[in-house]
């Protein structure tokens, strides 16, 4: 059993905001592995399952807001006893990667992404693999969270929308043929000239 959260917030008026794309993901990967499939509402979250392959998934989009993400990570994690390092996947948006990036790292710190804070405080652990998918740094003019919390200008949507494909892609590699597999794939520099982070 593979376990991938899509972060975000729930509700018709958080829809398309830069702060869902973690839930864009997971719906994407719905309607790949479960079309047709009604969300069920279950550990503080809607939840399709699906299988991928052979593999058994369960696709979460927590409906607790953004900041308390974790309890449905957590409790979903301890019902299926789960091993966070190699059964979690978490996607989630982040502000200091360029629009039409995506990244995978095996673990690490949340970055001032609340989302992850608290998914790192239930869980009690960094240990988990995390897809990133950038939504650009908010200007200088403006407040991170109203940024977060707006919609892709078309410009960003034109570079984000392919991204969110491509997370959708790197779930489906994580839990086909692991987690390694998936970052040897996708933290390659996407097209356009963008450089791998940390070069």
């Amino acid at each position: 059993m593979k376990l991938i959260v899509g972060l975000g917030n729930p509700g018709r008026e958080y829809e398309g905001t830069r702060h869902n794309a973690g839930f864009m993901a997971v719906d994407r990967l719905a309607s790949r592995h479960a079309a047709g499939a009604v969300a069920r509402g279950r550990f503080h979250a809607a939840v399709v399952e699906a299988r991928v392959g052979d593999e058994p998934c369960l696709f979460m989009k927590p409906t607790t807001y953004m900041n308390r993400s974790g309890a449905a990570v957590a409790e979903a994690v301890g019902f299926y006893k789960l091993q966070p390092a190699s059964d979690l996947l978490v996607i989630v948006d982040d502000v200091a990667l360029p629009c039409g990036t995506v990244r995978i790292r095996p673990g690490g710190g949340a970055g001032g992404h609340n989302g992850l804070t608290d998914v790192q405080r239930a869980l009690g652990t960094q240990a988990w693999p995390r897809c990133r998918i950038g939504i650009d740094p908010a200007p200088e003019f403006m407040n991170q969270a109203d940024y977060v919390l707006g919609r892709f200008s078309d410009e960003q949507w034109a570079l984000v929308a392919p991204a969110i494909e491509r997370a959708a892609d790197a779930a489906e590699v994580f839990v086909r043929t692991g987690l390694d597999a998936a970052m040897n794939r996708f933290n390659a520099p996407a097209e356009g000239g963008q450089r791998h982070e940390g070069t």
